[in-house]
């Protein structure tokens, strides 16, 4: 078994000792886009629909993203390859000599804020396609032959499925909660299920949780301002019920329970899906060593086949507090021994003679250097991260890896 990543004991405002870490393990290669989690989530928690109207290029992902009234998001993600235009334009870039430019593929977080990237012009109008097909006139087909008015050719459909990943996002209810670090009012809490549970009546709206979360989960509500998010049905975990996403989930996609044994059973999947020749099946947000954890360990951890910026899903995170914890503490205490320093030589000089001042004013003048040494050292830092790791003009020509590991090696 598996060592569980648990939150310092400190953090935890409510304590049992017999209480497990719980969460949710998410296995996208099950998922079939159905939303029955958004629609189980927002029923539980009393949460507005998103709408419903077809958007051009919107297919069914009618909520977009996770918001204050959308705490699971069920993301479509259509795998797009290159169009024959495109792969010409590449290539005759290539010919002028001009490689290195990365031609313009469709993403996946583009289309209609929904999942793809394509342009207005390439978008189907799947509205106009519908009312053709209604009035008796075949939907424009690009291959095959036309079927007749109104016809579903269902091969065609089942082949297409093939070009769709889904996966169904929510608080990750992280280790290393960067929300609950930012959180001035204490609003944002850690249960003795290690979930981080957001309480309503002590939020003051200020938000700076949302910029801390690394994931773009925590979203503040446009009618009172207050912040919100996934709780991970903590109310039902209370009285021993399995949360009502995980419930509502007709292919178990979604599964709930003690974070070790979900580990076990998510390794195990992935085992199995490379016996049948899945390679590129991992594991997102468990199971790394802990100088690759992402946030810590994600109490909420998915199962992917696809890098994880597909999913809209950092490659690398952690909480804004923890990354720089050090540097902020060494600029603090160096600006208060600044401070200190100035106030002694301020009583001391007028009874000092000018040696003894000189030297005072000169401890004062380092010590207030200290804070502008820390924020060049973390420029620099983020100088080699953006250019691979290598930092001009360190001794040795040494690689200077802020997290201690290459930011890019993820697979």
């Amino acid at each position: 078994m598996s060592t569980v990543p648990r939150a310092p004991r400190s953090e935890r405002s409510i304590r049992d000792a017999g209480a497990e870490r719980m969460g949710f393990f998410t296995d996208t290669t099950v998922c079939i886009g159905c939303k029955a989690c958004e629609v189980a989530c927002k029923q539980w928690n009393d949460l507005p629909a998103d709408g419903s109207s077809l958007r051009k290029g919107g297919s069914y992902d009618h909520t977009g993203s996770l918001g204050a009234t959308t705490w699971r998001h069920v993301r479509f993600v259509e795998e797009l390859a290159p169009s024959e235009l495109q792969r010409a334009e590449a290539a005759a870039a290539l010919a002028r000599g001009e490689g290195g430019a990365i031609p313009r593929v469709p993403a996946a977080a583009e289309l209609a804020d929904a999942g793809s990237g394509v342009t207005e012009e390439e978008l189907p109008d799947l509205v106009a396609w519908a009312q053709a097909s209604a009035n008796g006139a075949p939907a424009p087909r690009a291959d095959a032959d036309p079927v007749h008015p109104g016809e579903v050719d269902v091969a065609a459909a089942i082949a297409d499925m093939d070009r769709w990943i889904f996966m169904s996002d929510v608080c990750k209810h992280c280790t290393n909660a960067g929300c609950m670090d930012a959180c001035p009012t204490g609003a944002l809490i850690r249960t003795e299920f290690d979930t981080v549970v957001l309480q309503p009546d002590v939020c003051n709206g200020c938000g700076y949780c949302i910029p801390s979360c690394p994931f773009g989960v925590v979203d503040r509500d446009r009618l009172d301002g207050r912040a919100a998010k996934c709780t991970l049905c903590y109310d039902r975990l209370q009285d021993g019920l399995e949360p009502a996403c995980a419930k509502s989930c007709p292919t178990d996609s979604i599964q709930f329970g003690p974070y070790e044994e979900l580990v076990d059973v998510a390794r195990r999947r992935v085992a199995t899906l490379h016996d049948r020749g899945l390679g590129g099946a991992y594991l997102y947000g468990a199971g790394d060593a802990p100088e690759e954890q992402i946030a810590g360990g994600l109490g909420a951890f998915f199962l992917l086949t696809e890098p994880p910026e597909r999913y809209g899903l950092p490659a690398h995170a952690d909480s804004p507090i923890q990354q720089n914890v050090v540097p902020a503490t060494l600029a603090a205490m160096g600006a208060g021994l600044g401070a200190a320093a100035g106030v002694a030589a301020a009583f001391l000089a007028p009874r000092s003679s000018g040696t003894d001042r000189g030297v005072a004013l000169a401890t004062v003048a380092v010590l207030s250097l200290v804070p502008e040494v820390v924020r060049g050292v973390r420029r620099r830092r983020a100088r080699a991260a953006a250019s691979g790791g290598e930092t001009a003009g360190d001794a040795g020509g040494a690689r200077d890896d802020p997290d201690g590991r290459d930011a890019g090696a993820r697979a």
